[in-house]
């Protein structure tokens, strides 16, 4: 991509995504996140009614007596996005592509994040570690990550969630809010990987779908592609037997899917390449307020 056509396209994005979080998502945001991280303040003496799991044993070991830590509201965020790079994220049947849909959503994100003085950070995946961007405060920064969203070249087209959130889960250490981006594409099960991120961290998983992933159109032979591992072949579309079972395939997945994250306790929302992800969004952010 030219520069002058990714500096176009940084500035379209952006203009965008900063109207989107000032005037839709000002308040929601705030509330949906604010205050849900919180760090160790000091000990106090155990009262009546504390929790026992607050007990802090080396001190209370220490003056033989019950000491309780306690904890106060952290004033801002860390946001990390946890955006899925691999090659069935370059598939759309609509004006947008999944990929495309997936930039906006997470430039939106990071500038809610952003206004409200929280730092953002991202991790780019496919079945590996694509590239790690610290999470930081600024203008600078978040117009850094719009341009890799936008440009970014991954180096494989395969996936492999459990190991993007292992990362996760190793590389962030202070507790932070995940929004992980993807299509959920994935023939491996990440549930255990999904609950051990979610117990350190708070994650939300926003699911992009375009709806020729749901229903096969009847247009005869159609020559179809695996955008992750290359194989090709031809089907005949004109079969009622065939758009069923790949129909009763997509219902498959997403009923393992949403059974994951409810099993992992993960808030989650998905959004079709022809729909608003702003609703979308709302949702999630309105599901925790």
């Amino acid at each position: 991509m030219e520069t002058s056509e990714l500096l176009k396209k940084v500035r379209h994005i952006e203009i965008k995504a900063r109207g989107l979080s000032s005037n839709i998502f000002a308040g929601q945001y705030h509330s949906a996140f604010k205050g849900r991280g919180m760090s160790f303040a000091e000990v106090r003496s155990y009262q009546f009614g504390d929790d026992i799991r607050d007990i802090d044993w080396n001190v209370t070991a220490r003056y033989n007596a019950p000491f309780v830590k306690v904890f106060e509201e952290e004033r801002e965020l860390t946001v990390m996005l946890l955006v899925d790079m691999s090659g069935s994220q370059d598939t759309g049947t609509h004006v947008n592509m999944k990929r495309d849909m997936v930039t906006e959503m997470a430039a939106t994100i990071a500038f809610s994040a952003i206004q409200n003085n929280d730092k953002i950070g991202v991790i780019f995946f496919s079945d590996k570690i694509e590239k790690f961007i610290p999470p930081k405060k600024g203008k600078k920064h978040i117009l850094y990550i719009i341009r890799e969203l936008i440009s970014f070249q991954p180096e494989s087209d395969k996936t492999d969630i459990s190991m993007a959130l292992k990362y996760l889960t190793n590389v962030i250490k202070k507790r932070c809010t995940t929004f992980m981006i993807s299509d959920f594409v994935d023939k491996n099960d990440y549930k255990n990987a999904l609950t051990i991120a979610n117990r350190k961290h708070d994650v939300v998983a926003l699911q992009v779908y375009d709806s020729l992933e749901v229903m096969l159109p009847k247009v005869g032979l159609m020559k179809i592609r695996d955008a992750e591992t290359g194989h090709e072949q031809w089907i005949d579309t004109s079969s009622k037997k065939l758009r069923d079972a790949y129909h009763r395939y997509w219902d498959e997945r997403q009923v393992r899917m949403k059974d994951t994250f409810n099993r992992s306790r993960v808030d989650s929302v998905s959004v079709r390449t022809d729909e608003d992800y702003v609703k979308a969004l709302m949702t999630i952010f309105k599901m925790r307020s």
